[in-house]
């Protein structure tokens, strides 16, 4: 009887972790301010820790601070992160940004340089996904419409080389692309001058 139990607790658990390995949130209200956040790289760009009184989760947010203008891209991963077929979502909030602004949803990355990656841009009244392969960008759809100043929504459903992407619940692109087969990690970008605010960074094994 005591073995049978052992091996029931035994079975809960791996089955727990395996779910642990196939969802994660992260809404950055644990983490200090100032710092990068925890679990998180700083590929490029400047991210930290931020406070802001309109997060949709208070009271933290991952900010993009940088504003520079020659730089390409900025990036950060979840470092312990792997998915292939994925369900993620992030809100959004551009604060900043002469040349670029807004930013997006980084998935199946293999580094800071070679990555998916979908955004919504507020100065170009435009959302759009790419591919990027070892820091050279190629764009796979494209979105024109003019969208509120504020908090965003954007959400990205792969399965297989099938991409669909959403912002604030409205299907705005859907391409196919076999760059990227494998498993990789998730994270968020912005480019050049943008400066930007994140929160409330979900992730999921897509159905």
């Amino acid at each position: 009887m005591t073995r049978l139990v052992f091996v029931a607790c035994a079975l809960v658990l791996a089955v727990s972790a395996h779910a642990g390995d196939r969802a994660a949130a992260w809404n950055f209200d644990s983490d200090e301010a100032g710092k990068v956040a925890k679990g998180f790289s700083n590929e490029s760009g400047a991210w930290k820790i931020a406070k802001d009184d309109t997060a949709p989760s208070k009271p933290n947010v991952l900010a993009q601070t940088a504003s520079d203008k020659k730089a390409p891209y900025n990036v950060t991963l979840a470092t312990e992160s792997s998915f292939k077929d994925v369900d993620l979502s992030v809100k959004m909030k551009a604060l900043a940004g002469e040349d670029d602004q807004g930013g997006g949803l980084v998935w199946r990355a293999k580094d800071g340089a070679n990555y998916y990656i979908a955004r919504f841009n507020p100065l170009e009244d435009n959302y759009r996904v790419y591919k990027v392969v070892d820091g050279a960008r190629k764009q796979l759809g494209s979105a024109d419409f003019k969208a509120a100043p504020g908090w965003h929504t954007l959400r990205v459903v792969m399965s297989a080389d099938h991409i669909v992407c959403y912002l604030d619940g409205e299907k705005r692109l859907d391409v196919t692309d076999s760059t990227f087969k494998e498993a990789g990690k998730v994270g968020l970008w912005t480019k050049s001058d943008a400066q930007t605010h994140f929160d409330d960074l979900t992730t999921r094994e897509a159905k």
